[in-house]
């Protein structure tokens, strides 16, 4: 119970902060356009039946026009494409942070051999190239997204699982975790209910994080032709406009699209995972280039670098006066 007030307060925390709210209320609105896109859609992308002539400029029944190849609705293949990033996405997110935390805790906590063993896979695995390793995988597995969500939760679990280690070896020295063991609390008790709740605000702001990261990897994926090729997504639909000679024939909106679409969502769970961090992490405000980049967003932080440039100038100013009235006195 005191666990679930934990994350209750860390989620209000996040709430209460200005960056925070903004990155939940575009997650939000993501999640929205996901779950009701046969109602948003004016058209169903997979349905032949409702497909128009093809490379249809942008009007009142084609907001973004129909694609060159196809004839489909770009608007609509847009609003379904959020479904397929968004699963991906946050599917192996979640998933990833599940596996990273079970192992990573395993590691950190029974030591010895399990340590030892988990921690050389994850040294193998972090010297391995990905994307070569992905092509082959997706060759020989296949091309089902569900397939490509399972190889991205096994490539990508292993820095999150030596995070985690690293707190759980701080965490098992605490007094409450002593007090479980001496009284008599098995390891498996231990580490479900003591250990693990602990890494709780690292595991939301890591999924949050991987999700974004692993939407940019299935767009580049589809862009490639290793996505799924029955499934409609922003990376795919940005191969079809490549292919489609979208840029040949001036379909500018075919391009600008989805990209406007995988650049939205990134952004919004890499705001909100960044939030996220700075709150598990206060450190981190100060010391992060990427906390930085995203203050620069903030018109008050522009505000701030012409003040202190107004500063240098009368700094200047004063100085150089001060240097005519020497000169004066000298001569």
């Amino acid at each position: 119970m005191k666990r679930m007030r934990s994350i209750g307060t860390f989620i209000k925390r996040i709430w209460s902060h200005k960056q925070g709210k903004i990155g939940i209320v575009m997650v939000s609105f993501l999640v929205f356009v996901a779950v009701f896109a046969p109602l948003l859609a004016p058209y169903d992308p997979y349905d032949v039946s409702q497909r128009a002539a093809k490379g249809l400029p942008p009007s009142r029944q084609h907001l973004l026009g129909t694609s060159i190849s196809t004839g489909q609705d770009i608007f609509s293949m847009l609003i379904y494409g959020t479904r397929v990033s968004l699963i991906v996405g946050v599917t192996s997110g979640v998933c990833i942070a599940f596996v990273g935390s079970i192992l990573g805790v395993a590691a950190g906590y029974l030591g010895g051999f399990v340590d030892s063993l988990i921690m050389r896979i994850v040294d193998i695995m972090l010297v391995i190239p990905t994307l070569p390793l992905v092509i082959v995988l997706t060759n020989v597995l296949g091309r089902d997204f569900w397939i490509i969500i399972l190889i991205f939760v096994a490539l990508g679990w292993t820095g999150l699982a030596r995070t985690i280690r690293s707190l759980v070896l701080v965490l098992k020295n605490s007094n409450y975790v002593k007090a479980a063991e001496l009284a008599g609390a098995s390891r498996w008790h231990v580490m479900v209910r003591h250990i693990l709740p602990g890494t709780s605000h690292l595991l939301i702001m890591s999924t949050a994080l991987s999700s974004a990261g692993i939407m940019v990897a299935e767009a580049g994926l589809s862009f490639l032709g290793l996505g799924d090729p029955t499934a409609i997504s922003w990376g795919k639909m940005l191969a079809d406009a490549q292919s489609g000679g979208a840029l040949l024939f001036g379909a500018w909106w075919w391009i600008l699209a989805p990209g406007l679409g995988i650049f939205l969502a990134v952004f919004s769970f890499m705001r909100l995972g960044i939030v996220m961090e700075e709150i598990a992490n206060p450190r981190m405000k100060q010391t992060s280039s990427v906390y930085k980049i995203f203050k620069s967003l903030d018109s008050s932080y522009i505000e701030e670098v012409f003040n202190s440039m107004d500063d240098y100038e009368q700094i200047g100013v004063i100085e150089s006066a001060g240097g005519g009235e020497t000169h004066e006195t000298d001569a």
